[in-house]
């Protein structure tokens, strides 16, 4: 891995139907004694996108290159990914995923990516 270029992901198939992107904007709130409320966002990236990504069925191939690509990162390099209702691709990190063997030698990849907005390019 290289530290002066991010990756792009490339997997085998897009994610199945079902994945889910979540907002959680941070915001810094100041309540006042009167019932006055007073709210900001929590800085220039306040609202950090997450999603539960899902490959169903995946030959031990497809598998490996989601797993390698993923323990490469460690948990912590970000890399690029465009999922296919953003209109580009965005930086990501995943920390975690899981796998399950769905029948035979078929896999299931479901993996949590976080917006990464950190100022490596």
């Amino acid at each position: 891995m290289s530290s002066f270029m991010i990756a792009t992901f490339t997997p085998p198939d897009n994610p199945s139907p079902g994945t889910t992107e979540t907002h959680e904007p941070k915001v810094i709130r100041a309540d006042f004694g009167d019932g006055y409320t007073q709210a900001a966002p929590a800085g220039l990236n306040s609202d950090r996108a997450e999603i539960e990504a899902t490959w169903e069925i995946l030959t031990p191939p497809e598998r490996d290159q989601l797993v390698a690509f993923f323990t490469e990162r460690g948990g912590f390099a970000p890399f690029y990914y465009r999922f296919p209702w953003h209109a580009e691709a965005r930086k990501w990190t995943v920390e975690r995923w899981s796998e399950t063997l769905v029948v035979g030698s078929y896999h299931r990849i479901n993996a949590t990516f976080r917006e990464s907005f950190t100022l490596a390019v």
